[in-house]
């Protein structure tokens, strides 16, 4: 049962935000939502959780569209900067009316979450930080029965201890019912080894579809001399370029010849390091 993204553009008057977007996203993977701000990220999510309509293409669910689809969407679950409850409403009766309109919850994963977050489920959602009120909605995201999450910018406000408390029951969740999450995020360095495959957009467009390993094992850095290093690259390809006192640094894609010259190195490219240089915009 996969979740496929068909040619999916959104318009907004005459700005195009998405374009020809075509994503099929498997079940029980761990996926990475990458791109800039203003990328599409939140409008593509927003469409797949039917909180927003695409201006052409489709979304299905095991072969069924999701537009109006309540049973398609009972396995879809969007986490996001967005509050769907009112802000008086006491974190406990979140919890409930999710559980409610799911059909189950996981009251023993969201009590133990509750517990090492420290969160205080008789508050209002309104005086809790934004941190906090992170920290709620992911606790709703994890305990869903929906076998997509979605979670975009799940770690907004968290601090460091608090993002990794998150990493470990997403995993946790992950392991006693595996289903697919896809994470959109900054912060590509702290998820990086969480993710099996990601998908870059940029200006609204898909750039890049791959899994992790295949960046890491394809994407090097190398530095040298600017003409030692021209010679190298020759074949290779180019996706960024820096120099520094007589220096380059060149970011590339592609097998790399075995003899290398001695005054030029070579180093894995890090997903962060490769999603900076494939999306960079040259400044004028």
């Amino acid at each position: 049962m996969s979740l496929v993204i068909n040619q999916v553009s959104k318009t907004y008057k005459e700005k195009k935000a998405l374009d020809q977007i075509s994503w099929k996203i498997e079940p029980e993977k761990i996926y990475g939502l990458l791109g800039r701000n203003g990328a599409g990220k939140s409008t593509l999510l927003n469409i797949v959780a039917n909180r927003s309509f695409q201006s052409e293409g489709t979304v299905t669910l095991n072969g069924t569209a999701i537009t109006d689809n309540e049973g398609a969407l009972n396995k879809i679950y969007l986490m996001s900067e967005d509050n769907l409850y009112p802000g008086n409403l006491k974190v406990k009766k979140c919890f409930q009316l999710t559980a409610a309109f799911y059909g189950s919850f996981d009251w023993n994963l969201a009590q133990e979450m509750t517990v090492a977050f420290e969160l205080n489920q008789n508050v209002s959602l309104r005086k809790l930080s934004t941190g906090y009120r992170s920290i709620a909605k992911l606790i709703m995201a994890l305990c869903v029965p929906a076998d997509y999450i979605f979670l975009d910018e799940p770690v907004l406000g968290l601090d460091a201890n608090h993002r990794d408390l998150f990493y470990h029951y997403l995993l946790t969740a992950y392991a006693k019912r595996p289903r697919t999450f896809v994470i959109s995020t900054h912060l590509i360095e702290e998820v990086a080894n969480l993710l099996e495959e990601v998908i870059i957009l940029d200006g609204g467009k898909v750039l890049r579809k791959a899994t992790t390993e295949d960046i890491q094992l394809a994407g090097k850095v190398l530095k040298g001399p600017k003409e030692a290093i021209a010679a190298v690259i020759k074949g290779l390809r180019v996706i960024g370029q820096e120099e520094l006192g007589g220096m380059t640094s060149v970011y590339v894609e592609g097998e790399i010849p075995k003899n290398l010259p001695l005054d030029v190195t070579v180093a894995p490219l890090n997903l962060q390091t490769y999603f900076v240089q494939l999306t960079k915009k040259d400044v004028a």
